[in-house]
């Protein structure tokens, strides 16, 4: 993230001392540029009159650096009809920078130190302008400025090559200093002085346009917004105004003086904005007391201003990071309420609808969403009237949005009930006095009393799941998704593998797993539980571990103890599996059938995953007490799958045989891959690549050579080079409903979490947020399309088929399936 220099303390105490003599003289209300419009601004040639020693060897080092690495920078240019002599461009320039070191983090940075060496006229623009620019304009270098310039010889490149590092890190420390003079300059020339002469002066109204910046330069002002009054007092050498003009919103407060003969320096939108452009200012910060409340930066908006024949990209300015009060008003001030704006409007509130649970729980929104939400303003002035009524609609909007990302999930948390209820009574009560409100009133009212029934009529939705958590029903049309609040009958093993059943809710944590074995057992003292793999791999699960049933391996069991016994813990016998494969049923199926069948049934678990469950799972299930048993699940069906590959192959002695389960398999997941079920068709090719499968060299040598080469193009698709490019790739082209690999999905949000602070020097790391919200996106865009089993594909024993993917019976331990393997074909020796 760059910080720009414009809108630093530094360069208001930098005009509040230059003009403080001037200010001291005025008298009244006057409106004077500090430089006189009809003349160009034209600062000295130089800052420094004699290039100093280290900025003329920077500009050697890099000089020598160009001319040996990409000697085509500098050569003879033509524009207009007139020839540059050895010249670089300023964009050029840039680009290389970037490409040299990684301290260069953006283009703003690079342009900074770029600046340091134009101020030193060690580089030069060729029509004599003091400032660089990221722009197609040819600079210079001063070696260059005489005719037949030597070219570097070969112990002049050695040196280079060793310097260029450390010049560089000389140039990344001195260019924001540089790149601040340079907007100091840039903006002395649209500086207007401004003096009022009367407190109580309002500069200007909440709700209205934005048009100017201003830098107090003398006195006070209060800040006053409708319905909370003054919220914070701003002194010399503190700005205001600026976050209407970034945001192109409505100003968010009232500014009145406090004092007589207060006295400013004022920026107007058009010249602020055109600095911002051509300084590339990446970086807004708002502060309160001193302290950074808010960070937004400059990104592309898409090409919507080149629709109406601007051929320049529009900017905005996004969120990066901020307190959460402030990051929710930012977006209540900046959401459109434009009917042709509400797709772009909602795409900008979705990140932080979707992640406010990370940084802003229900129990701190719910109260800051009332406080945004002002009270009705009757008799007062018809601009008040009108921005109230605006930021109601907003607040509405962000509501609305809210309650549908987060649906069913609501109807678990009782302060946001109780908010929706009363949401929806104010809304109700306004909009029988604002006509405005009405048009958004069914919908609310649809979705809050949806919420509030099934919230009231629980035993509706109730579900009692068995242990292998599948619905009981096996004929319901429709698998419903798990949710915290249903229970589950679950078996809890001793060490003597005599068991008891408990029924606890899923999202139960240890320690009320704890307390209902206690209550079965007589006694809890001492215990603790404990999770075991086929294995024989145990866990001490910790007693705020939360929704552990769905977090079992395949045939994972948990076990309860007393601490001194968790070492004599063994597996149960029947949690090493099968020892009889299935080929001989599923042989008489069709490859087209089981994998239609697969299908079906990963897209009702995979249906039943909420969005927000990938962030549950992300940030960690213990910090919210949420389950995300139908995530565990889904992920759960692709090592069954994985494993059921490796279980059937392994458990068949014939040879030939097993050449058939080869063909089998990789037939079933070239129809996976037709069906656009990824995530069963990866699970597949995996269970063939592992190491007890492929190992078998004298089976797979039989293998027909169109069978080696279909699987060979199913590997390369897995392929993990170049972060997995093959299966983004094809990916890209598929168009939904689509069943996606989620191994992968989960693996890029837990790096881009592990690798990214969710908060930064006390303020939400937004851009974090941001990407997480990015990726959890995409199992929306997969789902955005129904998937429509097509009854023509089942045949008349479907049935069959259908229970027989559901109930799949496997091997998950490693070590047993490898010394299968050696059995079926020992080491060759």
């Amino acid at each position: 993230m760059c910080l720009s220099p414009l809108f630093g303390n530094a360069i208001t105490r930098y005009f509040r001392k230059t003009e403080q003599r001037r200010l001291s003289r005025t008298r009244g209300l006057t409106c004077t540029p500090l430089i006189e419009p009809h003349v160009p601004l034209r600062p000295a040639n130089t800052i420094t009159k004699v290039p100093s020693e280290k900025i003329l060897r920077a500009g050697k080092i890099l000089r020598n650096a160009i001319l040996s690495r990409a000697p085509h920078m500098i050569r003879d240019r033509k524009y207009h009809l007139k020839t540059y002599r050895q010249c670089c461009v300023g964009t050029e320039l840039v680009d290389w920078m970037l490409q040299q070191t990684p301290c260069v983090h953006s283009r703003t940075q690079a342009v900074g130190m770029w600046q340091v060496l134009v101020e030193d006229s060690v580089l030069n623009h060729v029509d004599q302008e003091h400032h660089f620019q990221d722009k197609y304009l040819f600079y210079r270098f001063l070696d260059d400025e005489h005719e037949d310039a030597p070219l570097p010889t070969e112990e002049e490149k050695k040196e280079c090559d060793e310097e260029l590092q450390d010049t560089l890190l000389l140039l990344s420390q001195m260019g924001p200093d540089a790149h601040m003079r340079m907007v100091k300059r840039e903006l002395a020339g649209v500086l207007i002085f401004e003096s009022h002469a009367k407190g109580g002066t309002v500069l200007f109204n909440q709700g209205e346009e934005g048009t100017s910046w201003y830098i107090i330069l003398k006195g006070s002002v209060n800040v006053v917004i409708y319905g909370k009054g003054v919220v914070c007092t701003l002194h010399e050498g503190d700005d205001f105004g600026k976050l209407a003009l970034v945001n192109d919103a409505p100003r968010a407060a009232s500014i009145v003086l406090r004092e007589d003969n207060c006295h400013f320096l004022r920026v107007d939108k058009e010249d602020f904005n055109r600095i911002l452009r051509d300084v590339e200012a990446n970086t807004v910060r708002l502060k309160e007391h001193d302290q950074d409340v808010l960070v937004l930066e400059k990104v592309p908006a898409g090409n919507r201003a080149s629709n109406q024949g601007n051929s320049q990209p529009q900017q905005k300015y996004t969120v990066m990071s901020g307190t959460p009060e402030k990051i929710l008003e930012h977006f209540l001030e900046t959401i459109r309420l434009e009917p042709t704006l509400n797709e772009a409007t909602d795409s900008v509130l979705n990140d932080f609808v979707m992640m406010h649970c990370v940084f802003m729980p229900n129990t701190q929104l719910c109260p800051a969403l009332v406080a945004q939400y002002p009270f009705p303003s009757q008799g007062t002035e018809q601009e008040k009237m009108d921005y109230a009524l605006n930021n109601k609609r907003r607040v509405i909007r962000l509501v609305l949005q809210w309650a549908a990302m987060y649906g069913d999930v609501l109807q678990e948390d009782d302060v946001a009930m109780a908010f929706l209820e009363e949401f929806y009574v104010s809304v109700s009560d306004d909009a029988r006095m604002l006509a405005a409100l009405k048009e958004q009133l069914p919908e609310l009212e649809k979705i809050v009393k949806q919420i509030s029934e099934d919230a009231k009529a629980p035993q509706k939705k109730h579900k009692v799941l068995l242990q292998q958590f599948n619905t009981s029903d096996e004929r319901a049309q429709k698998r419903q998704p798990i949710r915290g609040s249903d229970e589950v009958l679950f078996k809890v093993y001793c060490m003597d593998h005599t068991y008891t059943t408990i029924r606890v809710p899923v999202a139960a944590s240890v320690k009320e797993v704890l307390s209902a074995v206690a209550d079965k057992l007589g006694s809890g003292e001492g215990l603790i539980i404990v999770k075991m793999s086929s294995g024989g791999e145990k866990v001490v699960l910790k007693p705020n571990d939360v929704s552990v049933f769905t977090t079992l391996t395949i045939n994972g069991r948990l076990f309860a103890c007393p601490r001194e016994q968790f070492d004599s813990l063994t597996p149960l016998p029947e949690q090493e599996g099968p020892t009889v494969g299935t080929m001989g049923t599923f042989e008489l199926m069709s490859s087209k059938d089981l994998a239609y069948q697969m299908t079906i049934y990963d897209w009702e678990l995979f249906n039943c995953v909420h969005e927000l469950e990938l962030i549950y799972h992300t940030f960690g299930r213990h910090h919210f007490k949420k389950t995300t048993a139908n995530l565990d699940l889904f992920l759960r069906r692709f090592n069954e799958i994985q494993y059921w590959v490796v279980t059937e192959i392994c458990l068949c002695s014939q040879p030939s045989k097993r050449v058939q389960l080869l063909k089998k398999f990789i037939k079933i997941a070239a129809h996976c891959k037709e069906y656009k079920n990824l995530n069963s068709f990866f699970a597949i090719v995996m269970g063939l690549s592992n190491v007890a499968v492929s190992r078998l060299a004298l089976t797979w040598e039989k293998l027909p050579s169109k069978f080696k080469k279909f699987y060979a193009e199913f590997e390369s698709l897995m392929d993990p080079s170049r972060n997995h490019r093959a299966y983004r790739l094809t990916v890209a082209k598929l168009d939904p409903p689509l069943i996606p690999f989620m191994p992968l999905l989960i693996k890029d949000m837990t790096f881009t979490h592990e690798g990214n602070k969710t908060f930064i020097d006390n303020l939400v790391n937004f851009e974090k947020m941001r990407m997480i919200a990015n990726t959890a996106r995409t199992v929306r865009y997969c789902r955005s399309q129904p998937f429509n089993p097509d009854a023509a594909q089942a045949n008349k024993n479907h049935q069959d088929v259908r229970s027989y993917v559901r109930q799949l019976n496997v091997i998950d331990n490693q070590r047993t399936l490898s010394q299968m393997s050696h059995r079926l074909e020992p080491r060759r020796p």
